[in-house]
């Protein structure tokens, strides 16, 4: 018996890898501050709750394949604010941003087909595109430049036949980069020209830091043709578990080619998308109030980082992730060494290994990612056992 060579050629996810070791760390009476997984400690807002609460329907219906209007009417409406016009058409309510862009590719991409995304990228790219039968050509970037990519230098070599789409994560995962509408634009002007599509993950969309304006490639209505917009809950209000996300473009033949997909899986959960309906309602207020948290959270990452010697990073714009290079050779044996050997004071810590992020070979090792979910004082804990952490390590290596 075998199993495909596409799943083959799939990852295990480097943020949920070491889990087992973590769990086996904590059995054995250690507290580890996990720093590794997008999952923030900040409460959903109530009205998801209150939402399904309310919720009295003596059945659970199936939903519309493309969403419960109600729900879509809602995004339409959030949408609104930023100055972008959707129509319920545009959009296809998905199990997550993961669905989302799992449709977009199978919508878009033919067997040996490739598209351009910024490494590191969120590592989940890998399998979504080889379900695709896709391929990633990465846009190589590194710490020292605070990993930006919007340049034509940077992007035009790597188009060739194959490819199909650039794809956009802003504000990024796992380095925080944000782009700018200017940059968008760029970019918008490069697909255009080399007739590519434009996938824009913009799930952190408002985690925008130090007076970055709200970005979006659905402000650019030039190239709506070839925008297809990747949206979630999960991260915006704090529900990952709820598994609601969207995928949304003006493009009709795309939208009605993913509308196959989606109503082959029927349907979205018909009570997360009742409860997720208040939450595309909240104020403005909400948004401050939560990225002033996670600015917060982030600063306080950034002044522990720069106090270890040798580690390279820049401040990142957005998001609440930061990509770390740090001075050991090998980060995932730093990890196990972190989980099985040191602690301080009964204390270790969890991060995510960025090798696994990386899709050019070699690249990452010295790296990790960083997700700034928990409160301050947790965070500063946190990498301050790294900074022990590195001290110790080294010091058995003796460096």
């Amino acid at each position: 018996m075998r199993v495909s060579e596409r799943v083959q050629e799939m990852q295990f996810s480097p943020i949920r890898k070491f889990n087992p070791i973590a769990i086996k760390a904590k059995e054995n009476g250690k507290k580890v501050y996990h720093l590794n997984i997008g999952q923030p400690d900040v409460e959903t807002p109530e009205c998801f709750m209150g939402s399904i609460k309310a919720f009295n329907e003596s059945v659970i219906k199936y939903a519309e394949s493309g969403g419960v209007v109600e729900l879509q009417d809602a995004v339409i409406d959030y949408y609104k604010q930023y100055g972008m016009e959707f129509e319920r058409s545009d959009m296809i309510v998905t199990n997550g941003g993961s669905e989302a862009l799992t449709m977009a590719f199978l919508t878009i991409i033919n067997p040996g087909e490739e598209i351009l995304l910024a490494e590191p990228f969120y590592t989940n790219y890998h399998t979504f595109l080889t379900t695709a039968g896709g391929k990633i050509c990465p846009i190589t970037t590194k710490a020292e430049d605070g990993f930006s990519y919007a340049t034509r230098e940077q992007i035009e070599p790597l188009i060739n036949e194959k490819t199909r789409a650039i794809c956009c994560i802003s504000p990024g995962n796992p380095t925080g980069n944000v782009l700018t509408l200017d940059e968008m634009r760029l970019i918008g002007e490069i697909a255009k020209e080399h007739d590519l599509y434009i996938i824009a993950d913009e799930v952190y969309r408002e985690f925008a830091y130090d007076d970055r304006e709200v970005a979006s490639f659905g402000m650019l209505p030039e190239y709506a043709d070839r925008v297809i917009i990747i949206d979630s809950v999960s991260k915006r209000f704090s529900a990952c578990g709820a598994r609601i996300g969207l995928l949304i473009s003006k493009n009709k033949d795309v939208m009605s080619s993913a509308m196959k997909i989606a109503q082959a899986r029927l349907c979205v959960s018909t009570v997360d998308q009742i409860g997720s309906i208040g939450l595309f309602r909240l104020p403005q207020s909400y948004y401050d109030e939560v990225k002033a948290e996670y600015c917060g959270r982030r600063d306080a990452v950034y002044e522990e980082m720069m106090k270890i010697p040798g580690v390279v990073c820049q401040k990142p714009g957005g998001a609440f992730y930061m990509t770390v290079k740090l001075p050991v050779d090998n980060v995932e044996d730093f990890l196990m060494f972190m989980l099985e050997e040191f602690d301080d004071n009964g204390e270790t810590v969890m991060f995510a290994p960025a090798e696994g992020f990386y899709a050019t070979p070699g690249l990452g090792k010295d790296e990790i990612r960083i997700a700034y979910v928990l409160n301050q004082n947790d965070m500063r804990r946190g990498s301050e056992l790294i900074r022990l952490g590195i001290e110790a390590y080294n010091k058995k290596l003796g460096k």
